[in-house]
């Protein structure tokens, strides 16, 4: 499939006096709060672009725009984008960027200015996510989003370095845990590369890093994903403890919650980062046997 529009180093970009610019029209001084870290740099928004195979007929979901920087790399390229910014001032502006910038491509740009964590219905049904997510929502948003737009089939986010390890992580690795099991559910995540914290302005003090996924097929109704989540919620909340006494409370007591390890044939002496998601799905429904 081909681009609507190449991705070359003439694209339109916003660079950074014309960020610096905006901001200070809207007397916009980017929040710690909000993870407000505005990407100033073309050749990493088209990058991101391109390693997110994005292409006219993908509907985009972006969240947390911003400023315009990806927004004005994806317009080009995909069919459309719906661009989610929690941000009043900046929604409004992004809309004008477009115009002023690529009025050619200005009309497939839907703003909607509410919360990501919040939303459960979008006017288009995306088909891949794009985004550079502040750390601290960065996974609630993934995850919530993938479970409400199964359109999405696959995506690329710019996350903190330790979230996007956490993601892609596999069993027996200390940093695997409740994000990287849960995400499975839905896709497989990938480090898809770096990214320097001088792309950003203001310089972030943490670095991040690019993940890309892609859907596969659902492991099981939304029952089961419920029951599974709560297991790897209850194996995690101590996760240096064996199975036996993690799940203990979960299963209402040790002696059952043996009995359900050896129906889903997983060992009472494991520890949560030893098991696949498919263990977890095991003992959800052990316990209902």
């Amino acid at each position: 499939m081909e681009n609507t529009e190449p991705i070359s180093s003439t694209s339109p970009t916003l660079g950074a006096s014309e960020i610096r610019e905006i901001a200070k029209l809207l007397d916009l001084h980017p929040a710690k709060s909000l993870g407000q870290n505005f990407v100033i740099d073309g050749n990493t928004c088209r990058k991101i672009v391109r390693l997110a195979d994005i292409n006219n007929e993908d509907t985009v979901l972006e969240i947390g725009p911003g400023l315009g920087s990806l927004t004005i790399a994806l317009l080009p390229v995909a069919r459309e984008v719906i661009a989610v910014e929690i941000d009043r001032r900046l929604a409004t502006q992004l809309i004008e960027t477009m115009q002023n910038k690529i009025p050619n491509h200005a009309d497939k740009l839907q703003i909607i200015n509410e919360d990501a964590q919040l939303i459960n219905t979008l006017p288009q049904s995306p088909t891949a996510l794009v985004a550079n997510l502040p750390y601290n929502i960065s996974v609630p948003v993934i995850l919530h989003l993938l479970e409400k737009f199964p359109s999405i089939n696959k995506g690329l986010v710019m996350v903190q370095a330790e979230v996007a390890q956490r993601l892609a992580a596999k069993p027996g690795n200390k940093i695997y845990g409740t994000p990287s099991v849960k995400a499975k559910w839905w896709a497989d995540m990938s480090i898809a590369g770096n990214v320097s914290r001088e792309v950003f302005w203001p310089v972030p003090n943490v670095d991040s890093l690019l993940v890309a996924f892609k859907r596969g097929e659902s492991p099981g109704d939304e029952a089961l994903r419920v029951q599974t989540f709560t297991v790897i919620d209850a194996a995690f909340s101590q996760r240096r403890k064996m199975l036996r006494s993690a799940l203990s409370v979960w299963a209402g007591g040790s002696s059952s919650a043996i009995e359900i390890l050896e129906k889903a044939g997983v060992a009472q002496t494991s520890r949560a980062e030893e098991l696949e998601l498919k263990e977890f799905i095991a003992i959800a429904q052990a316990r209902s046997i």
